[in-house]
């Protein structure tokens, strides 16, 4: 099946259009196409001839057209980079909840201390460390996005219950973690009655449903509208919580980006009518910003100490955890990698320069060769070298809102589904679900159940065969097994 063609797929709105570079390059390559305007009526109405040699032409063409071609590559390298980290994440999230919620057993008699713990705490236990492996998630999607603390509808609920202080006294604000620091200069959190996902803002109404806001807490009929925060434990904050998503919003500037130098200009002028006073800058401010994602592996690795110290958790099972925890780790410090080093200024630089001055001179170039077609050849060649280069710089870094970055939502959201689809998992014995009359073992081979097989007083023997019973009748019967599966598959 081909796949659908993005550029037919749904309705073209606003935000669509945003996503393409045309907002982005139009400016510069209405300005080029100015400019050949202007060479081409200057040399068709007068008799001066602005046509200068095209022998630099090809290979500077060339060079750049290498060049660009270079800076869109190495920037889509780092788009993939990131989708792979993210792949990284979601199957170590995986492993580790697979190993805590079915390698950790719930009956810890004889573990030591563990020993004392009654099954709803063991159950609480290790739902709450599998909590935590999902806020760890959600706690690299807001830490790449540059929006600090854990203060969040989507993180907090997931990660409460941590330790606050480091000798337990909430009186002394000087003993509190530096997970729970938080700059009180920043609350950009919504209004109570704001739809907490994007989404949710752009098809609810002021009369669609009433909402309720308790203290920490947010209790929403929501009808039809999609907030995965519902999702999430309701519990009580010490201050407002910002929402899950909170992308800029679009402004003129975004579709008009040329108003942006008038804007500029205007707050120049603006600042020079000042009075000269001079500001008295700001006291160092006391704000410390922790490493969210470190912390939360901080206390899975603590936990799997512990876990190590009781005898509670197996030798060969706890590399695994352990392995599961450095491949999170490690993948976090490559998001940073990638989100925190941008390609040099002075490459950047240098390259729209050069490509500046190649499309200034280009209508000189080929006026000869082309004439009145020098107008639209110029804007054709703008759009495609200009685009190209904005393209390089718009996915080199995918963390953000914008339509082209990577869904970190949805792959948070994915994560969430999972562990939960995980510790829904019963871990039933063997025996319960192995030995009834829906479980066909020896199938096609041997058609009786294994409630028959394991009912029948006498040792096994193959059905319609003198064959002698018990494991040479089995392994006769695997064999015809495989042997009638051959013929029926291949036909």
């Amino acid at each position: 099946m081909v796949s659908a063609n993005p550029l037919f797929r749904g309705a073209w709105t606003a935000k669509k259009f945003q996503a393409t570079v045309i907002n982005d390059i139009w400016p510069e390559v209405a300005f080029f196409s100015l400019v050949a305007t202007m060479v081409v009526l200057v040399s068709e109405k007068t008799d001066r001839d602005l046509s200068i040699s095209n022998q630099l032409l090809t290979v500077l063409g060339t060079v750049l057209g290498l060049v660009i071609s270079f800076r869109t590559s190495s920037a889509y390298e780092r788009y993939q980079d990131g989708r792979k980290m993210w792949t990284n994440i979601i199957t170590a999230s995986r492993n580790l909840a697979q190993q805590i919620w079915v390698h950790i057993p719930v009956d810890r008699a004889g573990k030591g201390a563990a020993a004392n713990t009654s099954v709803i705490q063991n159950v609480i236990e290790k739902k709450s460390m599998v909590n935590l492996v999902s806020a760890f998630s959600v706690s690299v999607k807001h830490f790449l996005r540059g929006e600090r603390g854990v203060y969040y509808e989507d993180l907090y609920p997931l990660i409460s219950f941590l330790p606050k202080f480091a000798n337990g006294n909430p009186l002394d604000a000087g003993e509190k973690l530096p997970l729970w620091h938080e700059d009180d200069d920043h609350h950009d959190h919504r209004d109570i009655d704001t739809p907490a996902t994007e989404l949710a803002r752009e098809t609810s109404s002021p009369d669609s449903h009433a909402r309720e806001k308790t203290l920490g807490g947010t209790m929403r009929s929501r009808g039809n509208d999609f907030d995965p925060e519902m999702a999430l434990p309701h519990i009580e904050s010490d201050r407002p919580l910002k929402p899950a998503r909170n992308p800029p919003e679009a402004s003129i500037f975004d579709y008009i980006p040329l108003l942006r130098f008038f804007k500029w200009l205007v707050r120049k002028v603006f600042r020079l009518g000042e009075s000269k006073r001079r500001v008295k800058r700001k006291a160092y401010s006391e704000y410390v910003e922790s490493n969210v994602p470190l912390e939360i592996i901080l206390v899975l690795s603590n936990y799997t100490a512990w876990c190590m110290r009781n005898g509670i958790l197996q030798p060969a099972i706890a590399t695994g955890v352990t392995a599961n925890l450095s491949t999170l780790q490690d993948t976090m410090s490559n998001l940073e990698r990638i989100c925190n080093t941008p390609l040099p200024f002075a490459y950047q630089a240098h390259l729209r320069m050069s490509l500046w001055l190649y499309l200034f001179f280009l209508p000189f170039q080929i006026y000869k060769a082309f004439l009145w077609i020098t107008i639209p050849g110029t804007a054709f060649a703008s759009f495609l070298l200009l685009g190209f280069l904005e393209i390089g710089q718009e996915i080199e870094n995918p963390f953000n809102y914008d339509l082209n970055d990577l869904d970190l939502d949805y792959f948070c959201l994915a994560i969430q589904r999972e562990l939960h689809l995980i510790t829904a998992h019963t871990c039933p014995d063997p025996s319960e679900f192995l030995f009834t009359s829906l479980n066909q073992p020896f199938a096609p081979a041997d058609r009786r159940t294994a409630k028959e097989l394991t009912e029948s007083e006498t040792a096994y023997q193959m059905p319609n065969e003198k064959v002698e019973p018990g494991i040479a009748s089995i392994r006769r019967t695997l064999v015809k097994g495989w042997k009638d599966v051959d013929i029926l598959t291949r036909k």
